[in-house]
């Protein structure tokens, strides 16, 4: 029988699953600057989505935001980087 992740209620330490998804949509955020920006913007994009929707609110919907705006920049830097060559 699988475990399934439902509550937004705290654990002992007081992080919940919508923040953990919050806290991995930033990174890969930041992360969509430099390497693979389309693959790892959408990756932000759906883990702030879903911690938006857990109930991690704002910050869920900023980690969604901060995934399209890496991926954006990363595709900007990599097109500059591209045709400097």
């Amino acid at each position: 029988m699988m475990a399934q992740v439902t509550s937004t209620r705290p654990t002992r330490s007081g992080v919940t699953a919508a923040r953990v998804c919050t806290i991995v949509g930033f990174v890969f955020a930041a992360l969509a600057i430099v390497f693979f920006p389309p693959v790892f913007g959408l990756v932000a994009v759906i883990l702030g989505v879903v911690a938006g929707s857990l109930g991690d609110r704002p910050l869920g919907w900023y980690a969604a935001a901060a995934g399209v705006a890496g991926a954006v920049l990363g595709m900007v830097l990599s097109a500059l980087l591209l045709n400097a060559v």
